[in-house]
């Protein structure tokens, strides 16, 4: 067909006006981000955003969630119900205009909800047009009313089905197979974690979560309750609890300023790493904002007042920086916006300029009626300040050396690394492998044009107990950066990355499917997120995963990468099979590394995402923090073939 053809046939029937629900199934991924694991997840986010948002309009305090046994989710509260009475535009039951109408919803009604969590998401409508089946039941003015949907359209009117002394809306749905192809199982760690951030970030509402799917050694369902009396101080006494603090309690505030509700809770501990939380409307702002920008300000200028007016500073010899007094702090910043502005490259970044003042003055008179009421306390705040000023200079020594050792600085590439000839970063991955051995195994299986190879020696420094400069010193963080290409921050900002000088955009940690293996990927993630997390917020960082059989009998072979996979296969072969067990990347030759762990054809590569900040700070802090009996017992819960030892 010519061109003029073409475009005499283009005419306005070519124009698809799609209904918002039929929108929503052609592109899922515009409402929920993605139709994997994540955009799974935010489902039950959806439904559950409705009833906290009854919470916080005061018309409800529990919500229950269950994991049913077919990975369905119900979601129940005891709120006022969603109303039943006729709509009068839409001139069906208001029941149904929320379950089918993109957009519709008390929260745009300021009369309804004066602060919506829910009203940044994208409603429980897109929960029904997403869901194979759908039940929403209302228990409202004495009778249960019900409407059933599938593929979000109705099946039939709402209608009542009883009668009741309870109220609250209960919304049970299956996710559509026909839009999450990749899985449909549910994660309970992952639903649990954002409930509890949920009841830590809503305090006095009870959250229980329940899997049907599992039950425990007593025979009951596998269950939690989320509840908290004192909010975002128990947050922060949660996140920071394998840390040894510094003061003797948490820091705290909760009010109102400018007409903003502003909540804060922080702590200094031991260690060297900043660790801030955001939130609006209970949204985990992810790049953070003015609330942030107004914590910092309220911070710095506070507690520099405080160190001028105490004289601690007089013999210090260099100005003291916005980095040096948040060193070793863990902070949590929660503010309610009516009309919040978001903006960012995933509208994570509040906008809205009059939250500024109003937690920066928040900030400044809490602290300064903490500093003034414990001056011991305080003291040791400015001392940690002045450690960290000090640390600060030396580290910037430090980042010099690799600055100029990078390979966009003019200096060379590291010796040990085996590049590719593509100059293009988009179509150029490299890959981080343990030891000479391995390395030298993926050198010979690679494809030269676009993988490149960096042999690690051991295990890298543990960034989470080490000071800045220690990490800009180790030889092999030093490799990392410069052959990666990336600038380091500045002073003010010495974890900022730039992005733009990225030489690969495929960073890929490879490492033995063993313990050892897995401690070394850990100590490198540790390392990435704590000084180099862009990279992973921009989805750049990937971990290889290697087979841990080789299954062969006669001229038949095949790769496993667990036991349940091996014996599927032995099976298959007929039994009696002769299965090699991989103790490392070295005893693959080149070629079985490259068809099983490094042909983008046939290779299966997890990317790394953070898809709750607040958990992995606390993960990674108790992994490789001092700690032992929290990690002893996250390794025997999540372990799948570690032993413990005593």
């Amino acid at each position: 067909m010519s061109e003029e053809q073409k475009n005499a046939n283009y005419g306005a029937d070519n124009i698809q006006a799609l209904e918002g629900m039929e929108h929503v199934r052609m592109r899922p991924s515009m409402y929920i981000g993605d139709v994997g694991v994540r955009g799974l997840h935010h489902l039950v986010y959806e439904v559950v955003d409705n009833s906290i948002d009854e919470a916080l309009a005061g018309h409800c305090d529990t919500i229950d969630v269950w994991i049913n046994e077919d990975n369905g989710i119900t979601v129940k509260d005891n709120g006022r119900g969603i109303p039943v009475d006729i709509h009068k535009k839409e001139g069906v039951s208001a029941l149904e205009v929320v379950m089918t109408k993109i957009g519709a919803g008390g929260k745009f009604d300021k009369d309804s909800y004066k602060v919506s969590g829910g009203l940044h998401g994208v409603g429980v409508s897109c929960v029904n047009a997403l869901s194979e089946h759908l039940t929403a039941t209302v228990h409202r003015d004495g009778k249960i009313w019900e409407q059933e949907y599938e593929r979000g359209k109705t099946l039939y009117p709402v209608k009542s089905i009883g009668t009741t002394d309870e109220r609250g809306t209960i919304v049970t749905f299956r996710p559509d197979p026909e839009i999450f192809k990749i899985t449909r199982e549910y994660n309970y760690d992952t639903l649990a974690s954002r409930l509890r951030e949920l009841a830590y970030l809503n305090k006095g509402i009870t959250i229980n979560l329940t899997d049907k799917r599992f039950k425990d050694e007593e025979g009951e369902f596998v269950a939690e309750t989320f509840y908290s009396e004192e909010g975002l101080k128990e947050f922060i006494r949660f996140l920071d609890g394998n840390r040894e603090p510094l003061i003797a309690d948490v820091i705290s505030m909760e009010g109102e300023k400018n007409g903003t509700p502003v909540e804060v809770a922080m702590i200094y501990n031991t260690s060297f790493n900043e660790n801030l939380h955001s939130y609006v409307n209970n949204i985990n702002t992810h790049e953070g904002g003015t609330h942030l920008s107004g914590f910092r300000r309220g911070l710095t200028t506070t507690l520099k007042k405080y160190a001028d007016a105490s004289g601690m500073l007089d013999k210090l010899k260099f100005e003291i920086s916005g980095d040096d007094f948040r060193e070793g702090l863990t902070a949590i910043v929660s503010v309610k916006v009516a009309e919040p502005q978001f903006e960012g490259q995933t509208k994570t970044k509040l906008g809205n300029r009059e939250v500024t003042s109003a937690v920066s003055q928040a900030v400044s008179q809490m602290l300064e009626d903490y500093l003034e009421e414990h001056p011991n306390d305080a003291k040791t705040i400015v001392q940690k300040v002045i450690l960290a000023a000090q640390a600060r200079h030396a580290a910037r020594k430090a980042r010099e050396m690799v600055q100029r050792k990078t390979v966009m600085s003019g200096g060379g590439l590291p010796g040990k690394l085996s590049d590719c000839s593509e100059q293009d970063p988009e179509k150029c991955e490299v890959f981080l492998v343990e030891g000479d051995s391995a390395g030298g195994t993926a050198k010979q299986g690679r494809d030269r044009n676009f993988q490149a190879i960096l042999p690690l020696r051991g295990k890298i420094l543990n960034v989470e107990k080490a000071m800045q400069h220690k990490v800009f010193e180790n030889e092999e963080i030093r490799n990392i950066f410069t052959a990666l290409g990336v600038t380091i921050g500045t002073e003010e900002d010495s974890k900022a990355l730039n992005l733009e000088k990225l030489r690969y955009h495929k960073i890929v940690i490879m490492c033995d499917a063993d313990v050892d293996g897995s401690h070394i990927a850990t100590l490198i993630l540790t390392f990435f997120f704590r000084y180099m997390k862009s990279l992973i917020e921009a989805g750049h960082v990937y971990i290889a995963t290697p087979p841990l059989y080789l299954v062969k009998k006669g001229a038949k072979k095949a790769y496993a990468w667990n036991d349940a996979e091996r014996d599927e296969i032995n099976e298959s072969f007929g039994g009696g099979a002769n299965i090699q067990r991989y103790k490392g990347l070295g005893e693959m030759n080149a070629e079985q590394l490259w068809d099983t762990t490094m042909n983008p054809e046939f290779r299966t590569l997890r990317q790394v995402t953070i898809e709750n900040g607040t958990e992995a700070d606390r993960i990674f802090s108790m992994l490789m923090g001092d700690e032992v009996p929290p990690r002893r017992d996250f390794i025997e819960r999540n372990a799948v073939y570690a032993n413990i030892d005593a």
